[in-house]
Parts: structure tokens; C-alpha cells; sequence
């Protein structure tokens, strides 16, 4: 079996693995095994084609990870409303407790809120922001 076509595999199952991962990272990887295919290919020795495998790869890493890091990331679709429909809707907080939480009758049931971090706990209307688990996330409106 040649080099090139050894490459060409483990970049398919690099490809395969990502699909049943999900992480991009393993395409990254992936392109740089299929730059040292092409290296075999070219007719490059063994250690060429491994160093181009390592620097092609890490580069693509390297680069997804800043692309990533520049953009801020989507909102979490606990906040919105098309998933959510208690997303946006008011209560009224009559007291907070001294952990932060309070309790509030709202669709006929018991909730317990928390609020934004960085917000004083004041009694009055509030906004829901997002579920987190079986709690309102809110913010003062």
C-alpha cells in the first residue's frame, strides 16, 4: 500500500470520526493528513510528509480556534423566544431570599427565580430572560 493512499484513509476516518463526534477540530486534522497525501503523492519522504501532516493540521487548529475566539458566540437558545415562550414575559418578585432565589406563583404553578448576575435584589416586575434548568432566569425591567 502506498504512503498516499494510507494518508487518503486516515484523513476518511479522521472525516468519519468527526461525524459521529461532532467536533471540527478532527476536520482540521483531517485537512493536514490530506496534505501529506498530497506530499506522498509529490513523492516527498516519509518525514516530510509527516512534518507537513503536523504543521498543516496545527495551523488549521490553530486558525479555526482565533476564527472562533474572534466571534462572539451565539445566544443561548434557552433566551429565545421562538423556543421559549415564557422568555419576555413579566412576573412581579415580592420578596427575594438572602441566597439570591425567590419564589413566585406564575402559570398557576411554583417557580423559583434567580436574576442577572450583578443586579441589587429588589422587590417589582421582572422580566424573563431564559429557562436555566427548572428556574427564570430574569432582569429588571
Amino acid at each position: 500500500m502506498s504512503d498516499s493512499t494510507l494518508w487518503w484513509l486516515l484523513a476518511g476516518s479522521a472525516v468519519a470520526l468527526e461525524l459521529f463526534t461532532g467536533t471540527f477540530y478532527l476536520l482540521m486534522l483531517a485537512v493536514g493528513m490530506a496534505a501529506a497525501a498530497l506530499a506522498a503523492h509529490a513523492g516527498a519522504g516519509t518525514a516530510v510528509q509527516l512534518v507537513c501532516a503536523a504543521v498543516v493540521g496545527t495551523a488549521a487548529v490553530v486558525g479555526w480556534y482565533a476564527i472562533k475566539k474572534r466571534n462572539p458566540a451565539d445566544p443561548s437558545v434557552r433566551s429565545m423566544r421562538s423556543v421559549n415562550l415564557d422568555v419576555g414575559e413579566i412576573i412581579q418578585v415580592d420578596d427575594w431570599l438572602p441566597d439570591g432565589t425567590a419564589s413566585v406563583k406564575y402559570r398557576g404553578a411554583q417557580w423559583s427565580v434567580v436574576q442577572r448576575p450583578g443586579n441589587a435584589p429588589v422587590p417589582g416586575a421582572y422580566r424573563v430572560a431564559e429557562l436555566v434548568g427548572n428556574r427564570l432566569l430574569v432582569e429588571k425591567v
